[in-house]
Formats: structure tokens, C-alpha cells, sequence
């Protein structure tokens, strides 16, 4: 079999991270946890469970850390959603919600733990400079059952990933409309992340929003090579896409 490089391996993880890291933000069983809890929506939940890791901060803090919504729609969600039951408390309930996705959905796919051991090696082992959304999940007790585990891996994964692809968009040049805009013209994202039409034209962007991509995908080869042997980073890359394919 012949075994991929870093880029390749980061490559490679990057799309089913990306998605599958998300399933538990867009759940209804999340929005009804945190409808339970007091929050006013599932938009407000997702703004204090997420950003919650960062703690008690102004909302310029999530801003920074979010990028891709509107300045006053984070001032507004986040201003009124912490009000429920603090940051830190909303954080923690909103990465119970991951962990109860885990649960659910993983539970039936065999072998998690040939994911875990490399999952858990990089994440642990990330120098976490700069990536403080990643810093603030990986700072957060993690589960110890096996699917509730793997997820929470998953979602960090994401994190990390995540704060790459925003220092990288920054370092490009884009903010965080011109990228959303720059990515097929995407104007109903825009509007859903509270940004207002009519809308710039942002295709004089995709070649920087592309080159960005290159540079998120590059920071995350480099961290995955520091972290972990080439045997390692392939079982990671094979693991990631069994546990796609059989996920319930």
C-alpha cells in the first residue's frame, strides 16, 4: 500500500473533519438541549457553547475567533446568550451535546479506537500558539467512553483546523465576508452570518480565498508531521474515512 505524506494525509481528512465536526452543531437534539437550558435559540446555544471555551470575554473576542459573522450579529448573540448561565457553564454543556452526538451515532462503527490513539496523539501534541478556539476545547475535560471520545476528537480536529484556515484567510489579506463571498459567491451564507445585502462583488478574491486554503492545509500538514510517525498519519487519514463511511 502506498503511504501518503503529511499534505496528503491532511488533505485527506480535511472535508470529512470539516463536516462530520459540524453534525452535532446542526442537530436537533443540541438545539433542544440548549432550548431546555434557557437559550432563545439554537443560534444563541452554538454562540455561547462554542465561543463559552474562551470564557467570560468581550464579544470582539468572538468575533476574532469566529471570523465569519457579522460584527454586530456576534455583539447581539453573544452579549444576550452568556446571560443564561455563563461561559464557561455554556461551554461545557455545548461539548456534552458533541459528546451525546459521539454516542449516538458512533456507537456501532468497530474499532474507534485505531482513530483515537493518532487523533489523540496530535491533538495533545499541537502546539497550540495562536489557535485559542482549539486551545479552548482541547482545555476541556475529555470524555472516556470510546464513541463520545472519538467525536470529541473529531471536533477538535475541527477546531484546530478551523484557527488555521482564519490565520491563514487573515495573512491573505480577506476578511471574513470577502472570504465567505469569495467561495462560489456563497450569499446565503452570508446572510445567515448576519451580514447584510446587497453584497460586494468578491470574485478579484478566490485566487487569494484558494491560496489561503494551500496555506491552511500546509499548517496543518506540518503539525500532523510534528506529532506523528508517517504509519501514524496514515492510520489517521484510513481511520477518519472508515468512520465516515459507517457512521449511523
Amino acid at each position: 500500500m502506498t503511504m501518503m505524506n503529511e499534505s496528503q494525509v491532511a488533505s485527506a481528512i480535511a472535508p470529512i473533519i470539516g463536516s462530520l465536526g459540524a453534525e452535532y452543531m446542526l442537530d436537533s437534539d443540541t438545539a433542544a438541549t440548549g432550548a431546555a437550558a434557557g437559550y432563545k435559540s439554537s443560534f444563541d446555544f452554538y454562540f455561547a457553547g462554542r465561543g463559552g471555551v474562551l470564557g467570560d470575554v468581550d464579544a470582539d473576542v468572538i468575533y476574532a475567533a469566529f471570523m465569519f459573522f457579522d460584527r454586530a450579529l456576534v455583539e447581539k448573540l453573544w452579549t444576550r446568550s452568556i446571560k443564561v448561565e455563563g461561559a464557561r457553564a455554556a461551554g461545557k454543556r455545548y461539548l456534552q451535546s458533541c459528546d451525546s452526538w459521539g454516542r449516538k451515532h458512533l456507537s456501532n462503527v468497530p474499532d474507534l479506537e485505531k482513530f483515537i490513539g493518532p487523533a489523540a496523539k496530535l491533538v495533545a501534541g499541537v502546539d497550540a500558539s495562536g489557535l485559542s478556539l482549539f486551545a479552548g476545547v482541547r482545555a476541556e475535560p475529555l470524555p472516556t467512553d470510546t464513541p463520545a471520545l472519538a467525536y470529541r476528537l473529531i471536533d477538535s480536529l475541527r477546531e484546530l483546523r478551523g484557527c488555521y484556515h482564519i490565520a491563514a484567510l487573515v495573512s491573505h489579506g480577506l476578511s471574513g465576508l470577502q472570504a465567505t463571498l469569495a467561495n462560489e459567491n456563497n450569499e446565503a451564507i452570508a446572510k445567515m452570518h448576519g451580514w447584510a445585502p446587497p453584497y460586494p462583488d468578491c470574485s478579484s478574491f478566490v485566487e487569494q480565498r484558494q491560496a489561503a486554503e494551500v496555506t491552511t492545509n500546509n499548517a496543518m500538514a506540518r503539525a500532523i508531521a510534528a506529532c506523528l510517525s508517517t504509519t501514524e498519519m496514515n492510520t489517521l487519514a484510513t481511520q477518519t474515512v472508515r468512520i465516515q463511511s459507517e457512521i449511523v
